[in-house]
């Protein structure tokens, strides 16, 4: 069985999570100053877009397209980081697979605006070939001159995990011995009105660190850019071992998800009292957030537990952001007091992932010590 460890980071968030160009290696402060905010939707952090991307492209782009630009090479200068950090060998991977649940917002809002405005008229093309979902990833194999295997995933609240099942599966099966994967999405003014509407979000603005502690109906809205290398070998920068993902929908019962947890650690040769460490994606929302308690009462009583949507919000592919904590927390082997919701444990071997995104996609992942 080939064995998938994760050699590479990248990640854009509203925290301050955009290491520079030339050092890469992992912060020695994990997370130690977290931002908290006031607010009711997060937005990134931009970091200096000129580092990575030439000057004359970046007036060209929407903001989703930047940041997953930057986070992607940034995974890549960090695949190919010496010890010391510093970059030595670039790294070109054998595909580039994304996952984004919404796309580029910002260009599909200036394209129907100015549809509407101009009768369908004189209309300029740019905005709208900068609105599929598969914009990013081009642009990113545009950038790093990889015409190898593309492909994006559109699956909702599953998107981020059908890239990296796509990508876990072909470097597996020895069809590619690179991948480099992630998941993007990007919050607007127009999305957040619209979605606020439908209850998604919290009314009333809220410190973040007490998203599990407010009673509002709704969550925190956010965005994110996050990628992963993706390899078939163990490096000396190895964050972690990839063991496995898997999702479904629309489950019946609490039950059929405690079930498929126990069928998804076993293929795995795990119990849950196996796992050192749950990160649920626990988002403040008392109808959401009742489906990870009963999980996490009925299996994991007395596991170390985390959550992570207060750093980065509620957005299709925010457990891109979950991953690349787990494997950072791996690496460091250590548990952010900030995401801590009991003691964490002595020692971190595995760490399970779950997720689910408006009660209908669902998710695990499943990390290891490399």
């Amino acid at each position: 069985m080939v064995r998938i460890f994760i050699n590479g980071l990248g990640n854009v968030s509203p925290q301050e999570t955009a290491i520079g160009r030339d050092k890469v290696a992992p912060s020695p402060a994990f997370m130690e100053n977290p931002r908290c905010y006031e607010t009711n939707r997060l937005k990134c952090i931009d970091p200096d877009y000129k580092a990575f991307i030439p000057a004359e492209q970046i007036r060209r782009m929407g903001r989703i397209i930047k940041m997953g630009i930057t986070a992607a090479r940034l995974c890549v200068n960090d695949a190919g980081a010496g010890s010391d950090g510093i970059l030595q060998n670039p790294v070109i991977p054998d595909a580039i697979i994304t996952g984004t649940g919404l796309g580029c917002m910002e260009d599909t809002e200036k394209f129907l605006t100015s549809m509407i405005r101009n009768r369908e008229e004189f209309l300029t093309p740019t905005s709208f070939i900068q609105s599929t979902h598969n914009t990013v990833a081009g642009q990113i194999a545009l950038l790093l001159r990889c015409h190898n295997y593309n492909f994006t995933y559109v699956h909702r609240g599953i998107s981020f995990e059908s890239a990296l099942i796509d990508a876990f599966t072909q470097v597996q099966l020895g069809e590619i011995s690179s991948a480099l994967a992630g998941g993007t999405d990007e919050l607007t003014s127009g999305s957040f009105e619209i979605m606020s509407r439908l209850g998604f979000w919290k009314q009333k603005p809220i410190s973040t660190f007490d998203l599990l502690d407010d009673h509002q109906c709704g969550t925190i809205a956010g965005e994110g850019a996050s990628f992963f290398f993706l390899e078939n070998k163990q490096r000396d920068n190895t964050y972690a071992e990839l063991r496995g993902v898997t999702t479904f929908l629309k489950p019946a019962s609490n039950k059929e998800i405690s079930q498929r947890l126990r069928e998804f650690l076993a293929r795995h040769e795990l119990l849950p009292g196996n796992i050192d460490l749950v990160l649920a994606g626990l988002n403040g929302d008392p109808r959401s957030d009742l489906v990870y308690h009963d999980l996490i009462e009925t299996d994991f009583p007395d596991t170390p537990l985390a959550f992570f949507k207060h750093l980065c919000g509620e957005y299709p592919t925010a457990s891109a952001f979950a991953l690349w904590l787990a494997s950072m927390a791996l690496k460091t082997q250590t548990v952010p007091e900030v995401i801590r919701i009991n003691n964490p444990p002595d020692h971190l071997r595995h760490i399970l992932i779950y997720n689910h995104f408006r009660e209908n996609n669902h998710a695990f992942i499943l990390l290891s010590q490399s």
